[in-house]
């Protein structure tokens, strides 16, 4: 049983990070509308599109995990903002409140010793919690890491 407890406390730490670097919401502490929407030279996309697909993908992860009726959104239209900034700063604070609650919801489903983190989900194809939790670790640090770079260039990192 302990083996079990501690799986579950590393993947809980893994996703809040902090242990390689600073935990995300403190990353994305202080993100203004404006510099939410600036473009970089020579670069894709914006930080709101960063925040926006780090959103959608982690509550489809979510989705994934806990609805038997799951349906796959298309890839890549659906996973990536067609705007490149957010229409005000509630747009803004809501997306980031949806992105630490969608990271609570995996973390109590991470939590919860009724899951079993090696089982397959039985609506998918061998996926396992255990694979979403670090699926979601996976990808938050790669765009959170990107949004780092990204205040740099603009001067407005922490």
């Amino acid at each position: 049983m302990i083996p079990d407890r501690q799986l579950r406390d590393h993947l809980e730490k893994l996703m809040r990070m902090g242990q390689a670097f600073r935990p995300g919401e403190e990353l994305l502490q202080g993100i203004t509308v404006q510099e939410a929407g600036e473009r970089v030279k020579d670069l894709s996309y914006t930080i709101w599109q960063l925040l926006e697909h780090l959103r959608f993908t982690q509550h489809d992860i979510l989705d994934f995990c806990r609805n038997p009726n799951y349906q796959e959104p298309d890839w890549p239209d659906d996973y990536w903002p067609a705007s490149e900034a957010p229409a005000n700063q509630a747009t803004l604070d809501n997306t980031l409140q949806a992105i630490n609650n969608d990271l609570e919801a995996m973390v109590e489903l991470v939590q919860n010793s009724a899951h079993d983190l090696f089982a397959p989900l039985p609506h998918g194809n061998g996926q396992t919690l255990l694979r979403e939790a670090m699926l979601v670790a996976e990808h938050n640090a790669y765009h959170l890491g990107q949004i780092v770079v990204l205040r740099r260039l603009l001067g407005t990192a922490l």
